[in-house]
């Protein structure tokens, strides 16, 4: 195993001089290498102490400094992809004593807000809208006779998404809009050779000279006959495909320059100077390395992709969870189940949107690699695949976060939902996630896809009840979806064997009386303390849809007020459906409904969130207590 290097601590006397990208633009160029090794021990140093995303970040500590050498941010605009990557960005654009409260309550974000500073563009945290956003806004600056520019940094991995092609597609036709589009490619390695030969090439390639003349043969070709224009467009492709990758961006109608070394500032800072003088579409490639500099990141980039505090010198201890206490966590649970399901029958297939270690899906793709797809960040595609793998008879299992899911909503409805498709969804991290923020909380799926004909769906409240849930949803002929918190559940140990539970049956779990406390899903552990103090009835609901209405009409008809708990909007969600049976049932029982306001919630703890949006036991009884009044 690679030793840690850990970063050492000198007076950081070039990264003390700089507030702002102002600053950094009166450094000598030959004093940014070492500016980029203070920066980076610095984030290595910040990121332990936080928690963070820090193999990303660590690859473009050159990248980050080259931009904003080059280009007169904030007025030219840079939009970065996803957005885990801007850890060096956020530190050079004067939020370096505010990183010690990254993604903690009430610090700052570990995305890029508007909000947060102008120099962050637009907001990102889900993936390839960067090019579109910043075609916008060239678009925007062209419109106004204005000459900043609009900088696109967008990673190989959001590059599968099929929006990014819709952008370069659409930007490409706009032949004076002045875009530049950096692909951050960090699956690739460099031989000095290839470095060599791309440092001279792309500086060739970018310069005036080059595209002067390019652009004169183009306007001489274009008066010859068609078919000699055509063997001399074709011609040209073909030689420059030979020895650079860029053919395709090229039939998008950019200028694509590179591979070049991102961690070669020499390369990077004449290219880009290059770059920023020319107009119309552009493209550089640029290789970079996850967890450059940091030898136990470079061995292992997934491991320190997204890391908790943790020693930087003896880096992530890879034994026993201790953090959880012992308990699985759902992810975990799905993760066993998916195994178990598969050694049964063979017609279980399992799909990921690009998350297999987030989904739990480690295990499977190894002991099962023929029925194991991940399709890249397409989760569109990855609907669409599943319905017709579905059509074909086999099983499919898409394994998918629930922020990740709202991409997909067409293909859900039209794809698998009215064919009443038997795809089955795990959807992963509904509620609120912790310090992802507002950009990853599961905020909305019951009520997006409440609404939907055909679709069951599942709220298990243990780790048990979500195996059996799971298996339950597995043999339903139909679309399924059981959603589940990110983290631990109550510690119940899931049982081995595996049964179906009935479907739209909820259970009581306490039995009390005046108040009925009806929970779906996470919040069951919440609403038992709860009950205990209220000696109130406590409900699983287990289903949102079909929801029991069976047992809500008995509950609201022995109860003088019911209260609905959910980890999801208010609006739309669990609660509104209980208050909907009541009604049908004709009844007048109060119904109370608790859950996520309408409003965005920040990042921070889970258990500072649930507490702040008033989801905690505490908060519970204290909302009771103001509006319950009982029948003397």
């Amino acid at each position: 195993m690679p030793q840690a290097t850990p970063p050492a601590h000198p007076r950081a006397s070039l990264l003390d001089r700089i507030a702002s990208p102002a600053d950094l633009r009166k450094l000598d160029p030959g004093e940014l290498p070492a500016l980029a090794d203070e920066l980076r021990n610095f984030l290595i140093d910040s990121v332990s102490r936080t928690g963070g995303h820090l193999s990303s970040n660590l690859g473009t500590v050159e990248l980050t400094i080259a931009l904003h050498y080059v280009f007169n941010t904030p007025e030219d605009r840079i939009v970065w992809d996803v957005g885990h990557q801007t850890y060096a960005h956020k530190v050079l654009t004067g939020r370096r004593g505010a990183m010690a409260g990254l993604r903690q309550y009430h610090g700052i974000s570990g995305f890029p807000r508007r909000s947060e500073s102008g120099y962050d563009t637009f907001g990102t945290a889900h993936s390839s809208t960067s090019i579109s956003a910043a075609l916008g806004m060239a678009e925007a600056a062209r419109l106004r006779g204005e000459e900043r520019r609009a900088i696109a940094v967008i990673g190989d991995g959001a590059m599968t998404a099929g929006m990014a092609f819709e952008a370069l597609n659409n930007a490409g036709d706009i032949h004076d809009t002045n875009l530049l589009v950096i692909l951050n490619d960090n699956e690739m390695s460099i031989s000095p050779p290839v470095g060599a030969l791309n440092k001279h090439l792309s500086r060739l390639l970018s310069g005036r000279l080059y595209n002067g003349a390019r652009q004169i043969g183009k306007r001489f070709l274009e008066n010859l006959p068609p078919p000699v224009f055509e063997l001399a467009r074709r011609t040209e492709e073909h030689v420059k495909g030979m020895v650079m990758p860029g053919t395709m961006f090229e039939e998008f109608g950019f200028n694509y320059i590179g591979p070049i070394d991102g961690h070669d500032l020499q390369s990077l800072l004449p290219t880009l100077q290059n770059l920023r003088t020319l107009k119309g579409p552009q493209f550089l490639h640029v290789i970079t390395r996850k967890g450059q500099g940091y030898k136990l990141a470079e061995a292992d980039p997934i491991l320190y992709h997204g890391v908790s505090r943790f020693d930087h010198a003896a880096g992530i201890a890879t034994g026993k969870d201790t953090k959880s206490g012992g308990k699985l966590s759902y992810t975990q649970v799905f993760g066993d189940w998916l195994c178990d399901m598969a050694a049964s029958d063979k017609r279980l297939v399992a799909i990921t949107p690009a998350m297999r270690e987030g989904s739990g899906m480690v295990r499977f793709a190894n002991e099962y690699p023929d029925r194991y797809y991940d399709v890249g960040i397409a989760e569109q595609h990855a609907l669409t695949f599943a319905a017709g793998l579905a059509c074909e008879g086999l099983k499919p299992v898409v394994a998918i976060y629930s922020t990740f899911l709202q991409r997909a909503y067409d293909q859900l409805i039209h794809d698998v939902a009215l064919q009443n498709l038997p795809v089955m969804m795990a959807i992963d991290r509904a509620g609120l996630v912790g310090a992802d923020g507002a950009t990853h909380h599961g905020a909305f799926d019951l009520s997006y896809l409440a609404c939907i004909p055909n679709l069951t769906i599942f709220c298990p409240a243990d780790e048990n009840e979500c195996r059996q849930m799971l298996y339950t949803a597995y043999r339903h002929d139909g679309p399924t979806a059981v959603r589940y918190p990110r983290g631990s559940g109550l510690g119940v140990q899931p049982l081995t064997e595996m049964s179906a539970l009935p479907i739209g049956k909820g259970e009581i779990r306490r039995s009390g009386r005046r108040i009925a406390l009806l929970a779906f899903g996470s919040l069951l552990g919440a609403a038992l303390q709860a009950g205990e103090q209220l000696d109130a009835t406590v409900a699983n609901m287990r289903f949102v849809k079909p929801i029991d209405r069976e047992l809500i009409a008995r509950l609201a008809a022995e109860h003088e007020l019911l209260v609905t708990l959910e980890e999801n909007s208010v609006i739309g969600g669990a609660g509104a459906e209980v208050a909907r049976a009541v009604h049908d049932a004709g009844l007048s029982t109060r119904v109370v409904q608790m859950g996520l306001p309408d409003r965005f919630v920040d990042h921070g703890d889970q258990g500072q969130l649930l507490a702040e949006v008033g989801l905690d036991a505490a908060s519970i009884l204290k909302h009771i207590d103001q509006t319950y009044r009982p029948n003397s």
